[in-house]
């Protein structure tokens, strides 16, 4: 029996491979006798899963050497906090305001550090990204914050900013959290980049941060010790106990990302081609559409998550109830925004996206 499938913006979908393999070992993971869950995360059976885990998503991301991975938690959220406990050294940050998260982020550090709007895109109403050129980036910058990918208002770096083009030698950190995975990184751009693990990597509880070597150390003095990225990354993720079983399905999808392959490509390279096609199927439908629009500009479109609205909003409920029906779930746009959004992750195949645009034209069908 074919699932319905989930357009839920995070916590979002599960590959089902990785969920009957999960159910598979919920009682006794590989013979020990243990759930995941239940291992101490120093014995040696969670210890071979944390250590797998982390190498398969190095290799999955490419990420260089001279970058810690660390397991946290908290979320992005929680990290809007501790990225500036760690590197602002309550100095002068730079923020690029693209939407809900970054404005989010914006805000929650002025309680650490002196943050400095250097770009906004909410005259446009978030449905842009201000040209680098024009960002007034200050010149003693502990770091530069940006949201590469805004869950809510869609909207997507489609190429990370050069800042030492910019004239800035600060870091560039970015919130990664809705497009983790499903696309490369230049790595020599980055800094820090940070995501929660609901959206692309597995449940939620995980936390990824990916930090450069040389960022390490500067922690302020009243950083909590679990929130210390030298701490955290001195103790292998294991400073305190780490959300054992969030580790454990996130290695799961690591696993099902590098079994992927897609014209002759495999891992994020083939995930990459799948949403280009996914993201197109969908925005060229609503594009042509007479009931429904996108309203974000074209370059800056999100492949990961389209919001969108019917131009008559008093059908909204008839839509999302023949969604429902039709085994498309979660298609409510964000109580913020209003309207409706698509959030289409690595583990929705091309054949969710292709049933979306049948519903959506029977039903723009029958509003006629």
């Amino acid at each position: 029996m074919t699932r319905p499938y989930n357009f839920s913006a995070g916590p979002a979908a599960i590959p089902d491979a990785v969920l009957i393999q999960a159910a598979s070992e919920m009682l006794d993971w590989h013979g020990s006798g243990m759930g995941v869950m239940e291992m101490s995360h120093r014995g040696k059976e969670f210890m071979s899963i944390y250590e797998e885990a982390q190498a398969d998503l190095r290799e999955l991301l490419a990420i260089p050497a001279n970058f810690k991975i660390l397991f946290m938690q908290g979320g992005g959220i929680a990290e809007n906090a501790i990225v500036p406990l760690n590197l602002s050294q309550e100095g002068v940050v730079d923020f690029v305001v693209t939407g809900s998260w970054s404005q989010k982020s914006y805000k929650e550090a002025a309680q650490f550090c002196k943050p400095h709007l250097a770009a906004s895109a909410q005259a446009s109403n978030f449905s842009n990204i201000p040209s680098p050129a024009k960002w007034q980036l200050s010149s003693d910058a502990s770091y530069v914050h940006v949201c590469t990918n805004e869950t809510i208002d869609g909207v997507e770096y489609h190429n990370l900013p050069d800042l030492k083009a910019l004239g800035s030698q600060a870091p560039l950190v970015i919130d990664f959290s809705s497009h983790v995975a499903s696309r490369s990184f230049d790595w020599s751009k980055i800094g820090v980049a940070f995501g929660g693990a609901q959206k692309n990597l597995g449940p939620a509880g995980l936390t990824l941060v990916v930090v450069r070597e040389e960022l390490l150390g500067k922690a302020m003095k009243h950083c909590p010790s679990a929130f210390n990225y030298k701490m955290v990354a001195d103790n292998g993720s294991m400073y305190n106990t780490p959300p054992t079983y969030s580790i454990y399905m996130a290695g799961l999808v690591f696993k099902w990302l590098k079994a992927q392959s897609e014209n002759g490509v495999t891992g994020v390279a083939a995930m990459e081609l799948r949403n280009i096609a996914k993201a197109k199927l969908l925005y060229d439908y609503l594009d042509q559409s007479q009931l429904y629009e996108n309203r974000v500009e074209k370059s800056f479109r999100s492949r990961m998550n389209i919001p969108f609205y019917l131009r008559d909003e008093s059908r909204n409920d008839a839509f999302l109830a023949g969604a429902k029906a039709r085994g498309l779930l979660q298609l409510k746009g964000h109580k913020s925004v209003g309207g409706m959004r698509a959030s289409i992750y690595n583990a929705i195949p091309l054949e969710g996206v292709q049933a979306l645009v049948s519903y959506l034209k029977d039903f723009e069908a029958t509003q006629a």
